[in-house]
């Protein structure tokens, strides 16, 4: 492999499905100028040493894994799926979160994976399927297939499915339910274990984190008596502390701290039970922390 100081990094990101909207949204939050164009295999960032290749998701472990590719957005569930090695997942990034399950038709009698023994399971995770049920001693005959797993089980080809469920819609509407779930999942960054260290690797990852933790985060400014301050901390840690500052009044003090968006309408009806005034509420872009 070329050293990354004298070649640009190549990112592979997914060219269709589920993840490729959110990833591409990310990579623009994180401040990343490229073209985005249907059948566009690759493109380049108009503002930092950084290739962009579309390939499908299936696809991106095995290409990190092999060094073809230094960094690649993919899920989870493929890289076990794929049995990579040399690869380090670096980053999690909170979207497309989703659980592998063994499906089977409303009508099933059994209760236990062990009633499952000797049936037909159809799947695209083979791996992670026969993984799965060998430990529970279970012996099953297991068929890949790249799509239309349910039809399977309507047209009684298979007893069970292992698939991804995000709704369950989808197996609702082939009078499936979820009989026991694997494992869960969610869409991660990872990197090649020869460059995952590297600076130039370092710094896309320090990007992209900190447009997560503005998505998970606002920022929060009040006042407060000085005797209340310890009480209001308590109510907001922050990140890591507060930020405090003197006011002209002596008795009182300002206060700056990120809050986690889901806790803020609560926080401040807290804060303002304690008797803090002036407290508002800011959308958080982006951050380093």
């Amino acid at each position: 492999m070329i050293p990354l100081q004298e070649k640009m990094i190549k990112l592979a990101i997914p060219n269709k499905g589920r993840l490729k909207d959110p990833t591409i949204n990310l990579l623009k939050k994180a401040g990343y100028n490229f073209r985005v164009k249907d059948r566009l295999l690759y493109s380049t960032c108009t503002n930092a040493d950084l290739q962009i290749i579309f390939l499908r998701t299936d696809d991106i472990p095995i290409l990190v894994d092999s060094g073809v590719i230094d960094m690649g957005i993919t899920g989870s569930d493929l890289l076990v799926e794929r049995n990579v090695t040399r690869v380090d997942e670096v980053l999690p990034l909170n979207f497309g979160r989703c659980r592998l399950c063994v499906a089977v038709k409303e009508d099933f009698q059994g209760k236990d994976i062990k009633d499952l023994d000797g049936k037909i399971i159809a799947t695209s995770f083979p791996v992670i399927t026969k993984k799965y049920f060998d430990e529970a001693g279970v012996s099953i005959t297991c068929i890949e297939m790249g799509g239309a797993l349910e039809i399977m089980v309507g047209l009684r080809l298979a007893d069970a499915i292992v698939d991804i469920v995000e709704t369950g819609d989808t197996l609702r509407d082939n009078k499936l339910v979820v009989f026991k779930e694997i494992n869960s999942y969610q869409t991660v960054m990872i990197a090649n274990k020869k460059v995952s260290a590297s600076p130039e690797v370092q710094k896309i990852i320090r990007r992209l984190q900190g447009i997560l933790i503005a998505e998970e985060y606002s920022l929060l400014e009040y006042n407060i008596k000085r005797e209340a301050l310890k009480q209001a901390e308590a109510i907001t840690p922050g990140f890591e502390a507060p930020t405090i500052s003197e006011l002209d009044e002596p008795d009182w003090v300002s206060v700056k701290v990120m809050v986690r968006k889901k806790e803020v309408a609560n926080d401040m009806d807290r804060l303002e039970a304690i008797g803090a005034t002036a407290i508002l509420e800011t959308e958080i872009i982006n951050c380093r922390l």
